[in-house]
This record gives structure tokens, C-alpha cells and sequence, in this order.
């Protein structure tokens, strides 16, 4: 889609994102995170059309919050069967879910810490910039 001019660049992110860095789980569908000019409303995302009429159940999130941008900015490039792809790295990754706070992003949290997908440090300093701290101490007193 980038090479084609559709969309100015993404991130893989969600389900299929946690899948680069723990072992696979089901999911539905493709999230990508991308932005859009900020003074526009969005009807339709950029990219809807391309990956529909190539067969891929997509969902595209724009990247509002400053931790959804930075997880944005920050992705890496890794590869699938040698194609290069942008993901949200895995501390971003961790602190949205711990963010959005569903059952299966909590399970999911749990996947990426116990396969030590995650630099800690890292990932606490994600979330004290983001204000997070409160909620990871309610995910950590859980666990004891």
C-alpha cells in the first residue's frame, strides 16, 4: 500500500502485532495503526478499498493518543517470508493493552511478559510518560 501511493506509511499493531514477538493466538482481522490529517473527518480511512479488494479483513486505528503516535513513529521494520513490515514495537504494544484493559489484552500482557517479549525498563518508562502507572500497579497486584 505504501509502495503504491495508497497510505504514507503504518504500523502493524494488536493481535498481529503481538504475534512478531509471542507465540501465535486466534484473531479476526489485521489492525494497522495510521495517522490522517488532523483537521479532517474521517469517513473512510486511506488504504480501506486497496486491502478490501485484495481479500484482507483489516481495521484500521489512527493513531490519536500520544501513545498510539509514538507506537506509530517508533515501529520497527521486521519481516514476513522476507517482505518488510512495519510493527508497533512490543512495549508499545504492552502499554496499549494495558491502556485499552480488555480480559484478552490482560491475557495478552501476560503472554509477552512471561515469554520476556518485553525490555521492562523500557515498558515502565512507557507507561509513567503515559500515565499508565496506576493501572500497571492493578496488573501486577493481580498477579500475586
Amino acid at each position: 500500500m505504501v509502495a503504491d501511493g495508497v497510505i504514507e506509511n503504518y504500523a502493524v499493531a494488536v493481535a498481529i502485532g503481538a504475534m512478531f514477538y509471542v507465540e501465535p493466538f486466534s484473531t479476526k482481522d489485521l489492525d494497522v495503526l495510521v495517522t490522517t490529517p488532523e483537521d479532517r473527518l474521517i469517513i473512510e480511512l486511506p488504504g480501506w478499498g486497496y486491502l478490501k479488494a485484495h481479500g484482507w479483513p483489516v481495521q484500521f486505528l489512527p493513531a490519536t493518543t500520544p501513545l498510539e503516535r509514538e507506537a506509530y513513529v517508533n515501529a520497527q521494520m521486521l519481516s514476513v517470508e522476507e517482505v518488510p513490515v512495519r510493527v508497533a514495537r512490543p512495549e508499545h504494544l504492552v502499554a496499549i493493552m494495558l491502556k485499552v484493559g480488555r480480559q484478552k489484552d490482560i491475557a495478552r500482557i501476560t503472554m509477552f511478559l512471561s515469554q520476556e517479549a518485553v525490555e521492562i525498563s523500557a515498558l515502565e518508562d512507557l507507561i509513567n510518560r503515559h500515565g499508565l502507572s496506576e493501572k500497571w500497579l492493578d496488573y501486577k497486584s493481580v498477579l500475586k
